[in-house]
């Protein structure tokens, strides 16, 4: 039983050969992959996509994986896993100091990483952040699906619900169709996700035909926009 449960991993790694294991292994395991050859690609990846954990290579071509899991620490709460040939003592510790949640040494066993990839989700869970958040006239709770406008309650069904809380627990950042679909536990194709988008933009949106709070972002995903 694949035990990933949808989770995004975003793969950095300049060996193609690797990228290409790694993320067939990960997907055969319940997880949704994504993946990048230099630190660039990284960067421009987390751009547009909300990911639950980052698989980093210390040594990119472009970058120092240390020095970049330090930036991405600054500004963003993604655990990141540092995977590396160099498995020195102060090597391991660099890694650490720079923000990294563990570190693992090249070659490895390919359940060791899963292992470690779970344990992290375990201590670091996507989507803790439970804020009311707050859009327009609208007020929604992620913790209890609860959703106001102007104080009076919209009823939402289920689904409804699940998809709103993935977008909200990550405001102005996209989600693609796959991720909405897993997180969401939603049955069926990418279809299934757009079905329920056209529900929800008719309860939240003065013309759905142009959203004003439930963006779609070309290429993308869907996108919960909370500014004015």
């Amino acid at each position: 039983m694949p035990a990933g449960d949808g989770f995004h991993v975003l793969v950095v790694d300049d060996d193609a050969r690797l990228r290409e294991l790694l993320q067939r292994y990960l997907v055969q395991n319940g997880y949704l992959v994504s993946v990048a050859a230099d630190a660039a690609s990284a960067l421009a990846a987390l751009e547009r996509i909300a990911f639950d954990i980052i698989v980093l290579d210390v040594m990119l071509p472009d970058r120092d994986g240390a020095d970049l899991t330090a930036e991405l620490r600054e500004r963003r709460g993604v655990p990141i896993l540092l995977l590396t040939a160099r498995g020195e003592p102060e090597d391991r510790i660099r890694g650490l100091e720079a923000g990294a949640d563990d570190y693992l040494v090249k070659p490895f066993e390919p359940r060791e990483l899963l292992l470690r990839i779970a344990s992290i989700l375990r201590r670091a869970p996507p989507g803790t952040e439970s804020a009311v958040v707050r859009f327009g006239p609208f007020r929604f709770d992620p913790q209890t699906l609860e959703l106001t406008r102007e104080g009076e309650p919209v009823r939402l069904t289920a689904s409804e619900a699940a998809l709103l809380r993935c977008l909200a627990l990550q405001p102005g950042r996209a989600l693609s169709r796959a991720e909405l679909g897993a997180r969401a536990k939603l049955a069926g194709s990418d279809r299934a996700v757009d079905v329920q988008m056209v529900r929800l933009r008719r309860k939240l949106e003065e013309d759905p035909r142009q959203p004003r709070w439930l963006l779609t972002l070309r290429g993308a995903g869907y996108v919960l926009r909370t500014g004015s």
